[in-house]
């Protein structure tokens, strides 16, 4: 398997980068951790470009994040979003990605199992955000989990489903116009 990238698919994984940086500081705050759609957005970058490149293009947005261009929750940026009580939930991102991104690789086709692989992945997201975040806030971690998570619970189940239902549609659409293949 060739592992250098083409202009192609560079271009592809910064389009993808591009939407997660739009997506991504639309929020809406309700407490110490706003409800972000990142993680949608992240959903549709592993259905469209797979889990490496799909990775990839958050780790790209964070990173751009992370210089100080606001696009985090709330149009943030910055080092201080990282080590600030959302921080863990940005690292988790990464996780998530890649358990959600292996799932999907492997049963794009079958929505359940992606579905799965979609809820462990959030998941692990939750257990770098709720441990960052007692850390952070000094919280006890059932507080965090009241804070960071519970709340979060409802609204990140209805991204998953619409990545579950439409990703499909959309990784089928790529394929069709032969945008999509396995070596993405």
């Amino acid at each position: 398997m060739k592992n250098n990238m083409n202009i192609r698919q560079i271009a592809i994984i910064g389009v993808i980068t591009a939407v997660i940086c739009i997506l991504g500081p639309l929020s809406i705050p309700i407490g110490v951790v706003p409800i972000s759609f990142t993680n949608l957005a992240i959903y549709f970058a592993l259905y469209t470009l797979g889990m490496r490149k799909g990775t990839l293009s958050y780790i790209v947005y964070m990173l751009i994040g992370l210089v100080g261009i606001p696009v985090f929750s709330g149009f943030s940026g910055g080092l201080s979003k990282l080590v600030g009580p959302t921080g863990g939930y940005i690292i988790g991102f990464i996780f998530m990605a890649i358990i959600g991104g292996w799932f999907i690789d492997r049963f794009w086709n079958k929505w359940y199992l992606s579905l799965i692989g979609m809820v462990v992945g959030t998941a692990v997201c939750y257990l770098f955000g709720t441990v960052w975040l007692a850390y952070q806030a000094h919280m006890s971690l059932g507080a965090a989990f009241s804070a960071g998570v519970i709340p979060f619970i409802p609204g990140d189940m209805v991204k998953v489903l619409i990545a579950a239902f439409a990703g499909p549609q959309i990784r089928r659409g790529l394929m069709k116009a032969n945008l999509f293949n396995v070596s993405l």
